[in-house]
């Protein structure tokens, strides 16, 4: 819920100087996405003490995480007057989004020591 009100809420611009690095923004979508899908494949098989399959988690989360990012960005190129949607946002969060589950996926492969049950 707080992600959400933050994606669709604009802050006031603070008095600090501006660094500007070109599409970094796509980057911190990138960040999310990837964040998101990792402690959400975690939060998985918590809740679920390991009893649903590695693939099925990775693949609910990634799919959740890229239809919320489309959302998001359709209600902020709807519904708000100063936030604009981007495709290249979309794609930013869905890339984020599947290399969080191929990283995920490779944690928790024979190679490394986490298990996931």
């Amino acid at each position: 819920m707080l992600v959400t009100f933050a994606s669709l809420f604009s802050f006031s611009e603070s008095s600090t100087p501006k660094i500007s690095i070109p599409h970094f923004d796509k980057v911190v979508h990138f960040g999310f996405y990837f964040g998101a899908v990792v402690l959400g494949v975690f939060a998985i098989r918590e809740h679920t003490q390991g009893n649903t399959a590695l693939n099925k988690g990775v693949f609910w989360m990634i799919f959740f995480a890229i239809i919320f990012g489309i959302v998001i960005e359709i209600l902020q190129l709807t519904y708000t007057s100063d936030r604009q949607g981007d495709v290249l946002d979309v794609l930013a969060n869905s890339f984020g989004a599947i290399c969080g589950g191929i990283a995920i996926k490779s944690y928790f492969s024979k190679k490394w020591a986490l298990k996931w049950k």
